[in-house]
């Protein structure tokens, strides 16, 4: 019986170690795909990620690496969830290039999990 209680402590623990990690946030910045997300770092990124082709952005390999949103100069990658959005916003768009998104959700590490994501201006 102890042990049981014992283990549903340390599970419970953990959880809450878990969500603690996680902070909810609300982020406006450009999507860019993984596989050329290393153009962000260094000097002029967000110059480089605003002018980053929505056709390069769905390009196979591009679209399969999945994407991220450059936000006040931080890359925030985008969960599965986030990812199926961003392509849908990438294939609607009349933007050619720097599609910018408010993203919604919460923060874990470099990672978003996405509540709600929306292009800015349309």
């Amino acid at each position: 019986m102890t042990r049981k209680f014992l283990g549903l402590g340390l599970v419970m623990l953990l959880a809450g170690v878990a969500l603690a990690g996680a902070k909810s946030a609300k982020l406006t910045g450009y999507i860019i795909d993984n596989a050329c997300s290393a153009r962000a770092a260094g000097e002029n990124g967000a110059d480089k990620v605003k002018n980053h082709t929505v056709k390069c952005a769905q390009m196979p390999k591009c679209a399969e690496s999945g994407y991220a949103v450059y936000s006040d100069g931080k890359l925030y990658k985008l969960d599965a969830g986030g990812n199926k959005q961003a392509a849908e916003i990438l294939k609607n768009t009349k933007a050619e290039r720097g599609v910018q998104v408010s993203v919604e959700g919460d923060v874990d590490g470099d990672t978003i999990k996405v509540t709600k994501i929306s292009e800015v201006g349309s």
